[in-house]
């Protein structure tokens, strides 16, 4: 465990990051033609550290590749194998783009086999870098010193203690000799493709996206109980928390936290900008006698890109059907120009169809709803789906989204989705 950084390598960090700022003015003509040298990136498996000032390192690990003469990588989660496709190298310099979050690395490759620099990550007009380090070759996560004590494979009634009180959550865990994988599931979304290691009584977890960048530990004092757990989250967070293993436990029921004000006035009423440039209402005819879904979202959302992913394969299977989509955009701007940049990423990935609209109003404001849809009485989680039916009526609120790093949580909610909508086109 590292507990400083030597003063080359902060030296080595501030460079970099400074180098960094100054490509961003490149012309894209020259990073595109840029050569890379012989010694460029090696192809295989790499082990990463965000470091933390704490000296607490958030592992994961990514694999280099070669793909129609350019190098890509994938982020590996669990069964997750996230693309990156956006990697520049001028001379010893690497700079990586991360395709949704507004995240990005600027890193120096040294000893042709080592990664040292910054992963740097956007919060609007603000940029905040962590130490970043990489070991090529080191397909590990985590060590392990000793056989597993314990196995923690099923479900847990899980609790973190937050600054603002106390949150509740189920863990779902699968074990395979000493490898972990799984994920917590809260009443605002899940924590993603956990994985990790249990070595003798001891349990860590991580996982990096782009967005989040977790790393839990915890002691395993018996087959039914995990005390002592630390929760590291980006730089600077951190939380504890503990489970106690529980095949019945389950979280409130996904349609009941967010509700219409007013139930006798169950209509919405909005009208913003799309990234396409014209400006889009839900009192649009193409809404009209239509079963629409307007997707409560953002770019710098992990679960919305999983719940993105869900929603653009199911429009086109399903939109001749008279199902419509809207996506009501929050982001961390109110720039139009930066916003629509960030959301690029997620159309172009996931090939949206639907229309993907700017509310112009930033994430953080204490005024959201009340600035976007004051027919509902908060947004309390993104993403949030509100269910409309063909009158224009909305009819359900499903806050959060279970996505396909809960195994079967994310079968059962395809299964109550489908159910849904189906049920609605039939009236």
């Amino acid at each position: 465990m590292i507990k400083f950084i030597p003063g080359r390598f902060r030296f080595v960090c501030l460079v970099l990051f400074s180098l960094f700022i100054q490509t961003k003015s490149y012309p894209e003509s020259v990073l595109k033609n840029a050569r890379q040298p012989a010694d460029g990136i090696p192809d295989g498996v790499w082990q990463a550290s965000i470091l933390r000032k704490d000296g607490i390192q958030i592992r994961f690990n990514f694999e280099t590749r070669d793909s129609a003469g350019k190098k890509i990588l994938y982020v590996m989660n669990g069964k997750e194998r996230l693309l990156v496709d956006h990697i520049r190298q001028l001379q010893d310099s690497v700079f990586i783009e991360m395709p949704f979050f507004d995240s990005r690395f600027a890193l120096r490759l040294f000893n042709g086999n080592e990664l040292d620099g910054n992963w740097i990550k956007n919060y609007g007009h603000r940029q905040v870098p962590t130490p970043f380090r990489a070991v090529f070759n080191e397909p590990q996560r985590f060590s392990v010193q000793n056989a597993p004590l314990f196995n923690v494979s099923g479900r847990w009634s899980a609790w973190f203690d937050e600054s603002d009180g106390r949150m509740e959550a189920v863990g779902e865990f699968k074990q395979k000799g000493s490898r972990v994988t799984g994920t917590f599931l809260t009443t605002t979304g899940d924590y993603r493709f956990l994985e990790g290691v249990v070595d003798g009584d001891s349990l860590r977890l991580s996982t990096f996206d782009g967005g989040h960048a977790y790393y839990f530990t915890a002691k395993i004092k018996g087959p039914d109980k995990i005390s002592g757990g630390m929760f590291y989250a980006g730089a600077t967070s951190k939380e504890s928390w503990a489970a106690e293993k529980n095949q019945h436990a389950a979280l409130p029921d996904e349609y009941s936290h967010t509700r219409l004000k007013d139930k006798h006035k169950a209509r919405l009423d909005f009208k913003f900008r799309s990234i396409s440039g014209p400006m889009v209402s839900i009192n649009d005819n193409r809404f009209k006698n239509k079963v629409v879904i307007v997707q409560i979202m953002g770019s710098w959302c992990p679960n919305c890109m999983d719940e993105t992913r869900f929603l653009s394969s199911y429009y086109k299977k399903n939109h001749q059907r008279g199902v419509e989509i809207i996506a009501l955009a929050y982001e961390r701007t109110t720039n139009f120009k930066e916003s629509k940049k960030s959301l690029g990423s997620f159309v172009n990935r996931f090939r949206i169809t639907y229309p993907v609209l700017v509310t112009g109003v930033a994430v953080n404001d204490s005024l959201r709803t009340e600035k976007t849809l004051p027919q509902i009485d908060m947004i309390r989680a993104f993403p949030t789906s509100i269910f409309i039916d063909k009158k224009g009526l909305v009819r359900k609120i499903y806050t959060g989204f279970n996505g396909p790093g809960t195994g079967d949580h994310y079968e059962i909610f395809k299964k109550q989705f489908n159910e849904l909508v189906d049920g609605l086109l039939k009236e």
